[in-house]
This record gives C-alpha cells, structure tokens and sequence, in this order.
C-alpha cells in the first residue's frame, strides 16, 4: 500500500508544514550565503528558491489529491454499498449526489487553501516581513504583532510609550490627544490634509470632521498623525520600514528622549498598510 495512503489528512498537514519550515531554513541559508552586492549570485538564488518552492507546491498538491481521491473512492463505495437504488433506473439518491457535491467543494476549498499558504510564503509579504526581522534583529530588536483593527498605529504607540517611558495610556486616551492637537494646530496640518474624492485641501468643516473621526472611531493613523503625537509626547518616533530608509518623525526630540519605535508594513494586510510595535531580544 502507497505511504501516503497509511497516513490521516492530519499526518500529511503536519508533514507538509515540517517539511515547509525545512524548506524556509534552506531558503534563508541560501539567502544568506550571497555576499552582499553579488547581483547575479543574488538572481541566481532566487530562481533556484523560486524553483525549490513551486516543487515542493506541486508535491504537497499531488499528495493532498491523491489522499483525497483514495478517500473519496473508498467512502463512496461503501456509502453506494448502504444507498437505496432505484433497480429501475439504478440512479444514486439524491442525498448521495449532495454529499458528493459536497465532496468536491471541500476539495476545491483544500486546494484553495494550500495554494495561498504557499504564495503567502513566497509572496511580497512573507518577503517584506523577513526583510524587516532581518533589520531588526541587527538592533537587537523583535516585532510584537498589534492587531489589524484600525487601532494599529495607536496601540504600537501605547506599547511602545510604556516600553520607553513607563507611563502607561489607553488607545482613546492618545487618540483624543492627537485629535486636540490637531485642532489646536489647525494652520500646520491642513496642507497636509486632502479631500480624497477631489483631491482639494479641506475645508474647516472637513478638517473638523476630519479630527473627530481621529477621536471616536477607529479610523487608520499615518504620518500626519505621528508627526502630531511626537508633539504630544515630546519624543521621537522612529519607523522602521522594508523598502527605503527608516524613517524619524520629531527629530527636534533627539537630544531629549529615546526614540519610539514602530515597524511599518507596506504589504502586510490586503486593505492596506499596518504598524507594529518590537521588544527587545
């Protein structure tokens, strides 16, 4: 009997993600092993990982079809073996035939899913994430991940604020902070600040309902809103990024405090960008 069909679909899964985290260590090894600014040994080691991980894609798809196919064989036998037959017609119920829709819905859903496990781990993300621990780990630093709930830049914020300075503020604290600045310093940011259907500088009005919604809901913060929280603060935060130089808003705040600082990821979600917040290691 073929191996693969001695083992459960939790066997091969599990199999499959050991065999993907080897694959991960042999990547970055490789990746490793480039001297740096060796461009064509560098293009030469991503087509051979390009090539090592579309191998190991279409291996943990074959073993997954032909586990579920064996399976789906042998099910159907026997649940053909309990079904009443029409002796006339010899046509399989109708609840057989559901199941079996059914059958090739989970599989579509399987193949769906291993697909994008794979593309996530060589997609731009994975990459953009691994250039970013890379970078951080030079400074002895970590990512701690916050979660993707339009709070983001705020909560990288509180943590990092309790991590640097020990004083310790909720998420609405720090936004209506920056919401009050914002207004107190209306002639400094409205430049800054457009109408995204037309593009023109806001109006009092729009700048106003601009500065609520930085308040009370959970609207994304970007560099308009670091910029003001350094104000707030009296601090420099850096943000540490993938692609280009990292970034220091509040460098008038150098010579007083220890920066915070919050990682930037361009491609870390499909609805746009995403900050984190480290430790250190």
């Amino acid at each position: 009997m073929d191996s693969i069909n001695m083992e459960t679909k939790d066997d091969i899964l599990q199999r499959h993600r050991n065999e993907k985290k080897d694959m991960q260590c042999k990547i970055q090894s490789m990746k490793k092993s480039v001297a740096k600014g060796d461009r064509k040994r560098k293009k030469e080691v991503a087509e051979q990982t390009a090539d090592i991980e579309s191998k190991l894609k279409q291996k943990h798809q074959e073993e997954l079809d032909k586990f579920t196919e064996h399976n789906d064989e042998t099910s159907v036998i026997k649940k053909m073996e309990e079904v009443t037959i029409d002796e006339s017609t010899q046509k399989i119920s109708r609840a057989e035939k559901r199941r079996a829709k059914k059958i090739t819905q989970l599989k579509e859903r399987q193949a769906f899913i291993e697909e994008h496990e794979i593309q996530n781990f060589s997609g731009i993300r994975h990459l953009e994430t691994q250039t970013l621990i890379e970078k951080l780990k030079i400074l002895g630093l970590a990512i701690i991940d916050i979660p993707s709930d339009g709070n983001c830049l705020y909560s990288a914020v509180v943590h990092q604020l309790k991590e640097v300075t020990g004083k310790v503020y909720t998420v609405q604290e720090i936004r209506h902070m920056t919401s009050d600045f914002l207004k107190c310093n209306k002639e400094d940011f409205i430049p800054y600040l457009s109408n995204p259907d037309t593009g023109d500088m806001l109006s009092d009005e729009q700048f106003d309902d601009y500065c609520n919604q930085v308040a009370n809901s959970v609207q994304w913060g970007g560099e308009i809103e670091l910029r003001a929280l350094s104000h707030v603060f009296k601090t420099p935060i850096k943000v540490i990024q993938a692609e280009g130089a990292d970034v220091i808003i509040g460098e008038e705040y150098n010579t007083c405090t220890k920066p915070l600082i919050i990682v930037f990821h361009r491609h870390m979600y499909g609805l746009g960008a995403h900050y984190n917040a480290v430790y250190l290691i």
